[in-house]
């Protein structure tokens, strides 16, 4: 066992966690709609309007907070006038991205914007600009938010919905630098400023405008989507987005079941590079923006391993272990301490797809142990991130990974400290001084197990949440986590 000190400074704030940052994504992927979230309103499944119950309830649970739709890639090929109006009459297409099925449309605007409701998070809409046009994208947001007398908001309401939506999140375009049109950075940011032009203001609501940025360590694109946003009347976008997977080696990915201790330390590793993602992209944006009025949105990240033997290549089905959760836990303490420039995340993806939050079959729903990873930092959501240290030392040679992933936050009076300890061989005993907090009593949840535990539809609860021994001395918090581990520690 090894020891690690802490210590937390409750007034040294680092920025504010948006709840944004804890998002989600669903796209019409595999079964990430159809069957995950969507069953229709015949199914024998119970259902709100086709919406799965235990979907909703499980969403709530962990408070999420925003939910990106429909892609991905799918959303510069997603024509939206095909998916609204009666069922049985909307446009069938081939859903060429991901696996060459059929997509019917029975899962549209309607349908999204009730789950968000239903759930209680925002929307987040990812818009066409691949293929699409203008006006397109335009009557999208009028038919979405307007609340007067016009063709798009007389079309809402022949097709049953007489008020308005909020939108506050929209996407122009995604992955316009590959999937969504593999354009240059200087070529996207004209046609962005073109189609934000035109995306206006109705009713009282207010967009939030983001702008497609890097992929990864494309530190070039950033540079130039700074430079190619900004328009003789100020900034034309509100956030720009990034997208990162945890993958070490796209020629060969592995199985989410199947991995050796390198396997699992390539993961980890290759996760923690987030942090220098952040960072460097940071510094970049600082240089253009030093207010600080154009947010970063992390808004597709996660693990991305070859699919479940078995199942259709396209539709990215994966399982879920204790490997998974550290990368979520150590990935979101990341964010939490850049939360003043970071301030949405979305997981890909909500259900069945990835890094799932859950997965179904038939009638059946499991959360997989990253789901649980959200339930422990839920609390985070809307809360002050603040400083917080750890004594640390590398997960393995020349790695810029640590054995120890932390950070903290303040809300209402409540210091929420999370750790995960990534070692796979030895436990951590931490003593954890709190400056600056009156403390008087402290309690613990954690998650941990044999790394390669995961939940199937015959065990559901093989790994879940437990109590936590903590104690409480004056202003220092100790306690003893055992490896491949994750830990919630609440102090009030």
């Amino acid at each position: 066992m090894k020891e690690f000190k802490m210590l937390i400074n409750a007034e040294d704030k680092l920025g504010h966690i948006q709840p944004e940052l804890y998002g989600h994504f669903s796209e019409h992927l595999g079964r990430c709609i159809y069957g995950g979230i969507y069953v229709g309103e015949d199914s024998p499944i119970p259902n709100i309007h086709g919406i799965r119950k235990d979907v909703v309830e499980a969403f709530k649970n962990i408070s999420l907070p925003v939910l990106r739709w429909p892609g991905g890639c799918f959303a510069d090929e997603y024509h939206w006038k095909d998916g609204i109006g009666e069922k049985s009459g909307r446009k069938k297409m081939v859903n060429t991205n991901w696996g060459g099925v059929v997509e019917d449309n029975s899962f549209g605007t309607h349908e999204f914007m009730e789950l968000c409701e239903l759930v209680g998070c925002e929307p987040y809409i990812a818009g066409n600009v691949g293929s699409g046009t203008v006006r397109e994208l335009s009557e999208w947001v009028e038919y979405i938010t307007f609340d007067g007398i016009s063709p798009m908001a007389e079309l809402r309401r022949e097709n049953g919905r007489d008020k308005p939506w909020h939108l506050k999140y929209l996407g122009i375009g995604n992955e316009n630098w590959g999937c969504g049109g593999s354009m240059g950075p200087e070529h996207y940011a004209s046609l962005y400023k073109q189609f934000a032009t035109f995306c206006k203001n109705y009713s009282g609501n207010e967009l939030y405008k983001v702008a497609c940025g890097p992929s990864g360590g494309d530190y070039s694109w950033t540079d130039s989507i700074m430079q190619g946003i900004k328009s003789m009347y100020g900034w034309n976008a509100n956030a720009i987005s990034l997208h990162f997977y945890c993958v070490p080696d796209w020629g060969s990915k592995g199985f989410a079941l199947e991995f050796d201790e390198k396997g699992y330390y390539d993961v980890i590793c290759c996760a923690a590079q987030m942090d220098e993602l952040i960072t460097r992209h940071t510094e970049i944006m600082n240089r253009y923006d030093p207010e600080n009025r154009i947010a970063l949105f992390v808004d597709e990240w996660g693990t991305w391993f070859d699919v479940e033997p078995g199942t259709n290549p396209g539709f990215l089905y994966q399982q879920n272990t204790m490997r998974d959760a550290v990368v979520a836990a150590l990935t979101l303490n990341i964010f939490n301490r850049h939360s003043e420039r970071v301030k949405m995340a979305n997981l890909a993806q909500a259900v069945n797809v990835l890094q799932a939050l859950v997965l179904t079959e038939g009638e059946k729903l499991i959360k997989t142990p990253t789901y649980h990873v959200f339930d422990l930092y839920k609390a985070h959501q809307g809360g002050d991130a603040v400083y917080c240290f750890s004594q640390n030392e590398p997960l393995r040679e020349n790695s810029k990974a640590g054995v120890l992933s932390s950070s903290a936050s303040v809300k209402e009076g409540r210091l929420t400290i999370t750790i995960a300890n990534c070692s796979l061989s030895e436990a951590a005993e931490i003593s954890c001084e709190i400056c600056s907090f009156e403390a008087k009593s402290a309690s613990a949840r954690i998650l941990t197990d044999e790394v390669h535990a995961h939940n199937t539809f015959e065990a559901p609860d093989t790994v879940a949440i437990t109590p936590h021994d903590v104690q409480l001395s004056g202003s220092q918090v100790k306690l003893t986590l055992p490896a491949n581990s994750v830990v919630e520690v609440t102090v009030s």
